[in-house]
């Protein structure tokens, strides 16, 4: 048995074989339910618009994610397959990112492992990884830009360059889907700066003024590509001229006051868990369904302590990586205080409840002999978790109307 696992614990089988898992899980009886959930029914229907290049439609949001979603349903059909096979591919881009970012964070395989399990089994992926919705793009591409900035840190100079280009073109990407992903883009430089500073050899041929220059050049080349399709529309196509001022209307559309809404929740509420929700719960394929939008507790309040241990870490002993991953987080989830909109949704907690992750992996890595074996029983209770939680994860077939009680443990999660 150890000669078989010996080659997982290098890092290039590893992640291989987690993209496996990963891919393999989300496509698992994705097709169910037959019919359009939640959102679908948003973005499915631009997506239809748009390959009919008919002309603007869901205009409050960039055109990428509905591209992807239009490609998939190019590729496989209008139909359940088509809608969500890109998303399924968005899902394990994520999961494989946290990998490489732990890992190069740590330089262990067996902390990028852990990493990205705690990904996989974080219930918010899943869920995403499975619905034709914009934020699974947002975030795969935001996490992968994250790994290819962190990857530009080593090498020679030519490497760093292309390297930290590629990061900056993803993030590009990233906003192309929702602009949930523009405050990165003042991360990445704000982090350099720091990072250069106290180490110079971080980002090697890279000043602060060419990697800004390449950071905003990159994406802003690349945001401003995916709008293509619009060129081409046969209403009110997009022009030269008029894309600055769609911008505009983008976000006019972005901060409109919103009527109150059922699953409606405050920012500072979602770390908790506070207002989860029901994508779906009806009968649907035969059967009972539901399909619940949680994190996993073990992942979302384990990794509160995490935050605040390398918090604390960094703070006492100035250690660049648990500094790096409190601030992931805290950066993900703080800019949730200021941005302008009226109405909050438990899904926007999606991209800072992945940074637990890292935070998690690395604060395990940095005091695994303190804690003896008590990460290996953490981990089975997150994986325990997710096993229980699977059902309603991915519309699975239940007893009956009222079988939502099992697994709903506050009032605020019904």
């Amino acid at each position: 048995m150890r000669r078989l696992l010996a080659p997982l614990r290098r890092p290039v089988p590893a992640l291989i074989a987690l993209l496996v898992a990963a891919q393999a899980l989300f496509c698992w009886r994705l097709t169910t339910p037959h019919k359009l959930v939640f959102d679908e029914i948003h973005y499915v229907t631009a997506a239809r618009t748009l390959m009919a290049l008919e002309g603007p439609v869901n205009i409050e949001h960039p055109l990428l994610g509905k591209t992807l979603i239009a490609a998939g349903m190019l590729m496989f059909g209008d139909n359940p397959l088509g809608w969500r096979a890109m998303s399924t591919l968005a899902g394990t881009a994520i999961v494989g990112g946290v990998f490489a970012i732990v890992w190069l964070m740590t330089r262990r395989t067996r902390a990028a492992v852990v990493g990205g399990l705690l990904t996989l089994v974080n219930f918010m992926v899943l869920v995403q990884a499975r619905i034709a919705m914009l934020d699974g793009f947002m975030a795969g591409f935001v996490v992968l830009a994250v790994a290819a900035l962190g990857w530009a840190m080593r090498g020679n100079a030519s490497q760093s360059r292309w390297r930290w280009t590629l990061g900056a073109v993803l993030l590009g990407l990233g906003m192309g889907v929702k602009w949930a992903a523009v405050p990165y883009l003042g991360y990445a430089a704000i982090g350099f700066v720091v990072m250069k500073h106290g180490d110079p050899s971080r980002w090697p041929g890279l000043r602060w003024w060419s990697a800004w220059a390449l950071l905003g050049f990159g994406a802003g080349v690349a945001y401003a590509a995916t709008f293509a399709p619009a060129f081409f529309y046969a209403r009110e196509p997009l022009t030269l001229g008029g894309l600055l001022p769609f911008q505009l209307e983008m976000y006019a559309r972005q901060t409109q006051v919103l009527p109150p809404h059922a699953y409606q929740s405050s920012w500072w509420s979602w770390p908790i868990i506070g207002r989860p929700i029901w994508y779906f719960y009806e009968i649907a394929d035969g059967a009972q369904r539901g399909i619940f939008l949680l994190g996993n507790p073990a992942v979302m309040w384990g990794g509160l302590v995490a935050v605040a241990a390398c918090l604390w870490g960094w703070l006492r002993r100035r250690e660049v990586r648990l500094g790096f991953a409190a601030a992931l987080w805290i950066g993900g989830f703080a800019v949730w205080a200021i941005i302008p909109k009226s109405l909050g949704f438990y899904y926007y907690y999606f991209l800072p409840a992945i940074w637990l992750s890292v935070a998690i992996a690395v604060a395990i890595d940095r005091w695994r002999a303190a804690l003896r074996n008590w990460d290996e029983t953490y981990l089975i209770g997150a994986i325990s978790l997710f096993v229980y939680f699977y059902p309603i994860l991915t519309a699975g077939a239940l007893a009956g109307p009222g079988s939502f009680a099992r697994w709903t443990w506050f009032a605020d999660w019904r």
